[in-house]
């Protein structure tokens, strides 16, 4: 979860734990065991598809300034048992630490659910000859769960929405597996063709995990709703991601938010846990605040959020400037009709501006000319149709003058 505020722990909710809250200056000290999480700070969990283990319903992101083996054993003493990395995180420093936080910990692997990825540009061949190297930075001899990291048609090509239900990954999957280095295989997306991969998944049937920018306030029945039950059906596990992103200018709390004893952030994620298909969200939490705050979240979570705050969630999304729609159904619609990669740049922009993400420029400037050129779109009309209001115009703009 991403929140620019660093409140105090005090403004915490009275339901947050003070275990985990006291042990923040000294997890690295020379008496830093025990290595369970204290009761109170155990985290609920859910099966992750099908063929997965059970894992925690918060996973910590790797791509916050504040990562570190220290900041990750404060997590762990949270209750969260599951690590989210990648080498395009931190310019490879977040599996680094990852390996930093493996080897001082040695007997809490077993109880990890580790999961990274493999960007792949050239194929999901890749995800084997890059296996070691994953292995290697992390310091482990296995992964729970390797995902393609960003699998689009901007990054792999237009063929590659059809890899999903591919005999070519399907060998990739049977291999990796085989060689006991990767348990679950499967991919992240958040391009605009990714209900077209998230289908063809269900019909191949033999990945076992998607993690999806996920938009809570779908309409049942709708394309997004029979894409995830497809996935869901098919036994494969759904990890959500970018929740927060429309609400990261959003009041801390709200009239009908303290009704029900949540943050705006903790309903967020409330409202996410409402539908049972999602198995876990991946959080960047960035600080020891946000930490807490996500994790108190998971362990009051007991219904779903009632329609009265979930309805005054999508009014708070809409007051507030929102830089990356969720995932609307009118935004995947508008990419049918131009090559202008509207969301992917809104995506990189909102990791510049919000996150000091360097690399965002690099990524925009390996988009292709068409891809990158704004004349024959109609950003007005993106914007207008978009659930979020997402000011597609102002988006375009800023990045051009950002990283053109």
């Amino acid at each position: 979860m991403k929140n620019p505020s660093n409140s105090s722990r005090r403004n915490f909710l009275k339901t947050s734990i003070a275990a985990p809250v006291a042990i923040a200056g000294a997890a690295t000290g020379a008496n830093a065991a025990p290595d369970k999480a204290e009761p109170d700070a155990v985290i609920p969990r859910r099966k992750l598809g099908r063929n997965g283990p059970e894992v925690t319903m918060v996973t910590i992101g790797g791509s916050m300034e504040a990562h570190s083996p220290q900041y990750l054993d404060l997590a762990w003493r949270n209750g969260i048992r599951s690590f989210d990395t990648s080498p395009n995180y931190l310019n490879g420093i977040s599996e680094r630490n990852v390996g930093g936080w493996n080897s001082k910990f040695k007997e809490r692997r077993k109880e990890l659910f580790l999961v990274t990825k493999e960007p792949a540009p050239g194929g999901p061949e890749e995800m084997i000859s890059n296996i070691n190297r994953r292995l290697d930075l992390c310091q482990t001899e296995y992964i729970d769960l390797l995902f393609m990291h960003g699998i689009g048609v901007g990054r792999h090509g237009k063929e590659s929405v059809n890899w999903p239900k591919s005999d070519r990954f399907r060998k990739v999957v049977e291999k990796l597996k085989e060689s006991g280095k990767a348990k679950l295989i499967g991919f992240s997306c958040h391009d605009d063709e990714l209900l077209t991969y998230m289908n063809n998944a269900a019909e191949g049937g033999f990945l076992d995990a998607i993690m999806i920018k996920y938009n809570p306030f779908f309409e049942k029945g709708d394309a997004f709703d029979q894409a995830v039950q497809r996935v869901y059906d098919a036994g494969i596990g759904l990890i959500c991601m970018k929740e927060m992103r429309p609400y990261a200018k959003a009041p801390k709390t709200s009239p009908e938010m303290e009704q029900v004893g949540l943050t705006t952030q903790q309903a967020v994620l409330h409202k996410v846990w409402s539908d049972k298909r999602i198995s876990a969200i991946c959080s960047m939490m960035e600080n020891v605040s946000q930490i807490e705050e996500n994790c108190n979240a998971a362990r009051i979570f007991k219904k779903s959020l009632p329609a009265k705050q979930a309805k005054a969630l999508q009014e708070i999304a809409m007051l507030n400037p929102v830089m990356m729609c969720p995932g609307c159904p009118s935004c995947r619609e508008g990419a049918i009709h131009t090559d202008l990669a509207f969301s992917d740049i809104s995506r990189y922009l909102t990791y510049y501006e919000q996150n000091g993400d360097a690399t965002a420029r690099e990524r925009y400037r390996k988009l292709s000319a068409a891809q990158r050129m704004s004349s024959g779109a109609d950003l007005a009309a993106l914007r207008e149709g978009c659930q979020y209001k997402v000011d597609y115009p102002e988006i375009i703009k800023r990045a051009e003058q950002y990283f053109g």
